[in-house]
């Protein structure tokens, strides 16, 4: 109890850095600047109660959410959804995933106050939150409400584990007041068990990420897309890229040019506030480019397309030929594999995925995911890539087959949700 009371008044005491660092942030991206009424619970005319609350903290959450959103849509017609963010970023991908189908707010800081505000203004039947994101006055007080919370798609990285470890009495009262944590393997379950988990708080239900599907209407836009840019040229993608690979990125793309002079590739930062940077380097090491937003063609001299929209991610990589998955160069862990495996592309990412570490085992058991240590490799497996069309397309077809057997994650998830929501209609 002490030490929980220590934490809230260390929250409220770092309001005015937590401000700080918004208005720091807004200097790239004004959205920052926006909306704060709503990360302090004050949202009762943005939202409708008595319905579903999900929470998904990133990019990458939000999109393993969509078909888990539209399945429950589908399955509970009468209830209301309610998804939360953190990031304008975020904001947007819901916005333009769903547009008026779902309301959408900021979730409050794990402030007492405007936790209860926000309870109380959604007052949800049921709060699902994507991974693992647990906030102490949040799970606290869905628990005096008798509100069940959901983990869904729960991962627990060794790392995560370890510190988590040192708090573990205090991990040990938190995690007694879920009702499920639904992890996406069996070692993340265990970790949360060896946490304090009872084990009859916990289902394995595999990862929602494998449930990506290409649809008919994406699949033929990528192909038009294709045509419209690159009909006779090789295209490679490097996707969600973070600060300091771009240029290793730039840099490999140059070498391999020497060797294949209509090479191009599609480059996507992961964070819209760096579009502009990264075309500025693009520019300033003398390659030829136009950005997506512009909507132009690329032209036979076209070197480099920056990816500077959102929510098209899985439609350039369906353009692609390979793919390098981003944040692997650098020490964030790695995104996400499986949007390229969708597309039946060999992958490439760096040494860093911890992030999707199962996943990832799974994708280079298969032999679908080609690990590379620095831009030298990079620069040999996209050629090797490149050179070999069956080689490519055997890699692709790996990366198909691992999606379609680890399908299935999204079912089982709403059978184990089902008891905690309203009876459906059949």
């Amino acid at each position: 109890m002490f030490f929980f009371l220590l934490y809230q008044i260390l929250f409220y005491l770092i309001q005015p850095i937590i401000w700080l660092r918004l208005l720091y942030r807004s200097i790239k991206n004004p959205a920052y600047r926006k909306r704060w009424a709503e990360r302090y619970g004050y949202c009762h005319s943005k939202v409708i109660p008595k319905g579903i609350v999900l929470h998904s903290v990133s990019v990458g959450e939000t999109l393993a959410a969509v078909p888990l959103v539209r399945s429950l849509r589908m399955r509970y017609p009468d209830l209301p959804i309610t998804i939360t963010t953190m990031t304008p970023t975020g904001s947007e991908r819901v916005l333009s995933a769903f547009g008026d189908d779902v309301s959408h707010v900021y979730l409050p800081y794990d402030l007492a106050g405007s936790i209860r505000r926000f309870l109380s203004a959604t007052d949800p039947k049921i709060m699902i939150i994507m991974e693992t994101e647990l906030w102490p006055n949040l799970v606290h007080q869905l628990n005096r409400r008798k509100i069940p919370l959901i983990i869904a798609n729960a991962r627990l990285s060794e790392r995560s584990a370890k510190g988590y470890l040192k708090i573990k009495p205090l991990m040990k009262r938190l995690l007694r007041k879920i009702s499920l944590i639904a992890a996406q393997n069996q070692e993340d379950g265990e970790r949360f068990i060896e946490l304090g988990l009872r084990r009859s708080q916990l289902a394995i239900t595999g990862s929602l990420k494998f449930d990506i599907t290409v649809t008919p209407d994406l699949a033929a836009k990528a192909v038009t897309l294709r045509r419209q840019w690159a009909p006779n040229r090789p295209v490679w993608i490097a996707a969600s890229t973070h600060f300091g690979e771009d240029e290793i990125i730039l840099s490999a793309h140059k070498k391999l040019l020497l060797q294949y002079p209509n090479l191009l590739l599609i480059l996507v930062p992961r964070h819209p506030e760096r579009f502009l940077e990264v075309g500025a380097l693009s520019s300033s090491m003398h390659f030829e480019i136009i950005t997506r937003q512009s909507g132009s063609i690329p032209s036979d001299s076209t070197q480099v397309v920056i990816g500077d929209t959102m929510g098209e991610l899985l439609l350039l990589y369906g353009v692609a030929d390979i793919a390098f998955v981003g944040g692997s160069f650098v020490n964030v862990g790695g995104h996400n594999p499986l949007e390229a495996a969708a597309h039946a592309l060999p992958v490439i990412m760096g040494p860093y995925t911890f992030n999707f570490k199962a996943i990832c085992e799974k994708l280079t058991a298969a032999q679908a995911l080609l690990t590379v240590q620095d831009e030298v490799e990079l620069v040999d497996k996209v050629s090797m890539l490149l050179n070999d069309a069956d080689y490519r397309r055997y890699f692709g077809r790996n990366a198909v087959e691992v999606l379609d057997k680890n399908h299935g994650a999204l079912d089982k998830l709403l059978e184990h949700l089902e008891p905690y929501l309203p009876q459906r209609r059949r």
